[in-house]
């Protein structure tokens, strides 16, 4: 897993201790609708880099905004599986879930956040939050990126492939009867 943070504008890597605990508050976002491994790791990255772990989840018309291919499981039922999951780790307490109405949540708004966990796909959405801080005089995020998970055709890990069937949510191809 690629571990990066911006400083003073410039993409680093970031250091082994800061895989521990090291910030007081990070943020994650995201539609989670079918949970799966590429979640998974997302959160657990979250979870392992800071103590307290702000998780955005995207309202129902947000969702309906990003023209998914699929279908989207209501706010509620993905909240209660996040919740679910959170619970069978024992990070449930370090969790606060908001619901998201927009790419940013609270990550331009309080200066509180100190780091925002990525995926490679989504680093962009890091630099566009920072940008907006800094107009609004808050200090950047660290930004750390973990890559995407492949399954097991060596394909990116997505809701969209479990919908389609092409998947499962650890990332097995499905074979096909007939």
């Amino acid at each position: 897993m690629c571990q990066l943070t911006v400083a003073e504008g410039r993409l680093m890597p970031i250091k082994s201790e800061h895989s521990s605990r090291s910030y007081r508050l990070v943020a994650m976002g995201g539609t989670f609708d079918v949970l799966h491994r590429g979640h998974r790791l997302l959160l657990k990255k979250a979870f392992d880099v800071g103590k307290m772990v702000t998780i955005g989840i995207t309202s129902d018309d947000f969702a309906r905004q990003l023209h998914k291919p699929h279908k989207i499981d209501p706010f509620e039922s993905r909240r209660i599986e996040l919740e679910n999951l959170l619970r069978s780790w024992g990070v449930l307490s370090r969790a606060r879930i908001v619901q998201l109405d927009d790419r940013f949540g609270p990550t331009i708004i309080t200066s509180r956040i100190e780091a925002i966990v990525v995926s490679k796909r989504t680093v962009r959405t890091g630099y566009e939050i920072n940008r907006r801080r800094r107009s609004r005089g808050l200090k950047p995020l660290a930004i750390v990126a973990i890559d995407l998970i492949k399954a097991q055709d060596r394909k990116p890990i997505s809701s969209t492939r479990i919908r389609r069937g092409r998947i499962d949510r650890e990332g097995r191809v499905v074979r096909r009867r007939g």
